[in-house]
């Protein structure tokens, strides 16, 4: 047997392709069935399927309608955090998200991405996985691209639409692609809570 570059594969690289295959398909049918849950619009069905799926779910915190997982038992979202409608979290490797975090619509969090050296371009080419941790009071606005292994500090704010490709500091304000420093936050001794997120949403 040969795999799609011609090559000749063992009897044992045979069996591990074809279980790792198995693993995948189980993977994609858990992360679709998320998927539909994701439109249930009560978010207490959605967090307790998200919660059995293995994504440790803080108290008060919610997850709007839309959210995509990939590989949620990786997914780690503290207390009285925000996260919004349609926003992609990624967990094959691990992500971390603080308490107080507020992060807006469709919000991109990486944290695995294609070697792009790689001679074939596969997934099993030494694809790059990193964490990624985004602590406390932390804001994201709509549409943000966060890459993997990007740890954004405490009460720091990444303006609509920016890349992050660099780790930003706490308090720091950042816009742009990639974020660049634009300002900082005046207020610094942070302890609001974000309270009851809308419903049906």
């Amino acid at each position: 047997m040969q795999d799609k570059t011609g090559k000749e594969l063992s009897q044992q690289e045979v069996i591990h392709k074809v279980l790792n295959r198995g693993t995948n398909i189980l993977l994609e049918l858990e992360v679709y069935f998320l998927h539909l849950v994701g439109f249930i619009p009560v978010h207490h069905i959605r967090r307790f399927f998200y919660r059995l799926s293995g994504i440790k779910i803080g108290k008060g915190s919610t997850i709007h309608m839309g959210t995509i997982f990939f590989d949620p038992k990786n997914i780690e979202i503290g207390t009285d955090t925000i996260i919004g409608e349609g926003a992609l979290l990624d967990g094959r490797a691990h992500l971390k998200i603080g308490n107080h975090v507020d992060i807006a619509t469709d919000v991109m969090i990486y944290n695995s991405e294609h070697n792009i050296h790689a001679e074939h371009f596969a997934a099993d080419e030494g694809v790059v996985e990193a964490p990624v941790h985004i602590e406390d009071y932390v804001f994201i606005g709509p549409r943000v691209i966060i890459l993997p292994g990007i740890t954004i500090r405490k009460g720091a704010v990444i303006g609509a639409g920016a890349v992050v490709t660099k780790d930003v500091e706490a308090f720091m304000i950042v816009g742009g692609v990639p974020a660049k420093v634009i300002g900082e936050r005046k207020m610094q001794d942070l302890h609001y809570k974000l309270g009851r997120a809308r419903w049906f949403r």
